[in-house]
């Protein structure tokens, strides 16, 4: 959360310690580096991303128009975080792009994960030739109203253009491909 809030480059091993609550000198015999600390946090976001995806999945039935409604539906349910920090994946990604960190790749992972399961309810759909493209489109909309929403602290915004989205997914849904 730390990593979120403040991000990777202002979090200091103080910081860490200081809300996990235990000495720096324990803490430094879990964790030699702060890398080391990034790579576990993405770890964990990737699993518990996995088990959403899941959730969703198991929520939505036979349905994956309803499993992707609650991939768009994430944005007004966590609205409060992303008005103030943006989106959890898209802040760190963006972050150590500039940083330039070598591990860009695994936070990147995590919009990937997003992207092969939002184009897995796509074929689901029946869009076999254009699942990917749809996903990505979706993926990067998404983004676009994170970002949005961060600048502008907007709720009228998010709840239009998730209303937007909801229209977009049942028109594809229609659509002949």
């Amino acid at each position: 959360m730390l990593f979120y809030q403040h991000g990777f480059d202002h979090t200091s091993f103080a910081d860490i310690a200081d809300a996990v609550q235990i000495s720096r000198g324990n803490f430094y015999y879990h964790f030699r580096t702060k890398d080391e600390i990034l790579a576990a946090v993405i770890e964990s976001r990737v699993e518990n991303t996995r088990a959403m995806l899941q959730g969703w999945e198991e929520a939505s039935g036979d349905n994956p128009a309803d499993a992707i409604r609650s991939f768009i539906h994430i944005l007004t349910d966590n609205r409060a975080d992303i008005k103030r920090y943006g989106c959890p994946v898209g802040t760190l990604t963006a972050e150590l792009a500039k940083l330039n960190h070598n591990a860009r790749g695994e936070a990147n992972a995590l919009f990937a994960l997003f992207r092969r399961w939002l184009a897995k309810q796509f074929r689901a759909l029946g869009r076999k030739s254009d699942a990917d493209a749809l996903a990505l489109h979706l993926l990067a909309r998404s983004q676009g109203v994170a970002t949005m929403v961060n600048a502008f602290r907007n709720d009228a915004f998010v709840r239009r253009e998730v209303e937007a989205m909801g229209d977009w997914l049942d028109a594809r849904i229609l659509e002949i491909p």
